[in-house]
């Protein structure tokens, strides 16, 4: 059973408001919790990233906290299809190959592609329109990055 076939919800992508950083942070979030655990180091990893992002200087530590647990919320109440179609629809185009390759990085940290995180960045890269050879490279980068 896929991440995205889990659980049935009667929430909408249309019933779900996002902020473009929102819909950023929420994709990353459903990367890290595609295998149903989200480690110590991948935890660390995000917080670090939306720390360094110009899209989150807006955020008071307080702000991401609270929209990082909303958004997990969501997830662990199995609302994953409604809130990665939502994020996809408000993710802004330039944004798309940045959040691959932040979500690529934040599921190899653990050193570890499991089955589910695969098939999760293959459905990312389609859904965000990214070309196949531009995920390869990312996929391969990221890989390189978190070999040791």
């Amino acid at each position: 059973m896929g991440l995205f076939d889990q659980g049935t919800t009667t929430i909408q992508a249309t019933d779900i408001q996002l902020e473009p950083a929102e819909a950023f942070a929420a994709i990353a979030l459903i990367a890290v919790a595609a295998d149903g655990v989200i480690t110590r180091s991948e935890s660390q990893g995000i917080n670090n990233i939306f720390s360094r992002m110009q899209l989150f200087s807006d955020y008071s530590k307080e702000r991401k906290t609270e929209m990082q647990d909303r958004l997990l919320g969501m997830i662990k109440n199995k609302e994953i299809k409604p809130l990665f179609d939502a994020a996809v629809a408000k993710l802004p185009k330039e944004l798309r190959e940045t959040v691959f390759a932040v979500s690529t990085d934040l599921v190899l940290v653990d050193g570890d592609l499991a089955e589910e995180e695969e098939q999760l960045l293959n459905e990312l890269y389609n859904a965000l329109e990214i070309s196949e050879a531009v995920a390869t490279n990312i996929i391969d980068v990221m890989m390189i990055k978190n070999k040791g």
